[in-house]
């Protein structure tokens, strides 16, 4: 189980470099639908990100390094 989350942690990080990415292209073209793209794309990271956090958090319930 720990592996699998480990896993599935280092992919939601993946995704989120690849959305990080695609935010600092973004913000370098001028189409004008650029400022609804960005901000599509904010919303999304923000969402990695929360995934990411819970991902992490299972990870060290399941590992024994968070008890209560």
């Amino acid at each position: 189980m720990e592996q699998t989350l480990t896993i599935a942690l280092y992919c939601a990080m993946g995704a989120l470099l690849v959305i990080l990415a695609m935010g600092i292209i973004n913000l370098i073209n001028t189409d004008p639908d650029q400022a609804s793209k960005s901000n599509k794309l904010m919303r999304l990271r923000v969402i990695i990100q929360f995934v990411a956090i819970i991902i992490l958090v299972a990870v060290g319930f399941v590992s024994g390094a968070i008890s209560f």
